[in-house]
């Protein structure tokens, strides 16, 4: 198939590119930089310089390629993972999902693309026992920051389900691998190694992972034969923080990462968030993707034998 990728050179469109590739499939990748453009041309990638925020520039890209695919990786996220980063990053991450992703899908319906596929987040299904599912509605109720992704989420997706595209919502896990924050290299092992990562509370909120390299295997298998709709694309293996911190910081030789009451972490800058996180985050399930795509995920790579009970 000929694949068009928005957000082809992040952390997750750079194996996803490579997955296409392998697959045998026609790429064309949006860029805006004439040396990326350079770049993606000697992998056998074809470019197409636009700029998302220019809605006109998307659609001629999108019409000038006429793929039969279209897969949105779009995001704005920094390479540190800090509340201040997070925050600063914000307003320009949220407008490129948001305006530039309109432009992008609006560039697709006018060009008759026959399938959509969106990046999408797993870890804000409402609080309760068990893994979420596709069907758990999300926590538009939660802390400030948690609240506002969720709602972001639930537009997107909206917009997407009311097109006349076959849209599929990937909503990704936690992701660790090469680029990402939770590598060995990456900057939450920088601040385990400073002991700046602390478990808040009693750490049972529940994370769910998914290696960069399995997302991208997995979006290449939605496009080719999944259904319309949600797929929450995330590993077997959903640990609470006090299992999966300590675990990550051994891996790393890391002193064990220090503790921190509820009542301080809500002291904060953005306290409610991260208690929400350490504390009351729900794992999801990957069971539709398994019987769907046939996603095989890996096994999370700091981790032996270890599960969290879901009862």
């Amino acid at each position: 198939m000929k694949i068009f990728v928005a957000g082809g050179t992040g952390a997750i469109g750079r194996p996803l590119l490579d997955q296409l590739l392998a697959k045998g499939h026609n790429v064309v990748a949006m860029t805006r930089s004439q040396e990326t453009a350079q770049s993606l041309t000697a992998q056998g990638i074809e470019p197409a310089i636009a700029d998302v925020f220019d809605p006109d520039s998307v659609k001629v890209a999108i019409a000038h390629a006429q793929p039969e695919v279209v897969i949105e990786q779009l995001t704005a996220l920094p390479r540190t993972y800090s509340r201040e980063s997070m925050s600063a990053a914000a307003p320009l991450n949220t407008r490129i999902r948001l305006e530039g992703g309109a432009n992008v899908l609006a560039a697709a319906q006018a060009a008759g693309v026959r399938r959509y596929l969106r990046q999408s987040i797993a870890f804000w299904g409402i609080p309760g026992a068990g893994l979420a599912d596709e069907e758990t509605p999300l926590s538009l109720d939660a802390s400030p920051a948690v609240a506002a992704d969720a709602r972001l989420v639930t537009e997107i997706e909206h917009r997407l389900s009311e097109s006349n595209l076959e849209g599929i919502a990937l909503r990704y896990g936690f992701f660790y691998g090469s680029g990402t924050w939770f590598n060995p290299d990456g900057d939450v092992a920088q601040q385990l190694r400073q002991q700046q990562f602390p478990i808040v509370g009693n750490g049972e909120g529940v994370w769910s992972w998914l290696h960069i390299e399995d997302a991208a295997i997995a979006t290449v298998a939605a496009a080719e034969q999944g259904n319309p709709g949600v797929y929450l694309i995330v590993d077997d293996q959903p640990l609470a923080v006090r299992d999966w911190l300590p675990a990550f910081a051994r891996s790393l030789n890391a002193p064990p990462p220090p503790q921190v009451s509820v009542e301080d972490a809500l002291k904060m800058e953005g306290g409610t968030d991260i208690v929400y996180y350490q504390t009351q985050m729900r794992g999801a399930s990957n069971a539709k993707a398994k019987r769907e795509l046939n996603f095989q995920p890996r096994s999370l790579e700091w981790i032996v034998n270890t599960t969290v009970a879901l009862g």
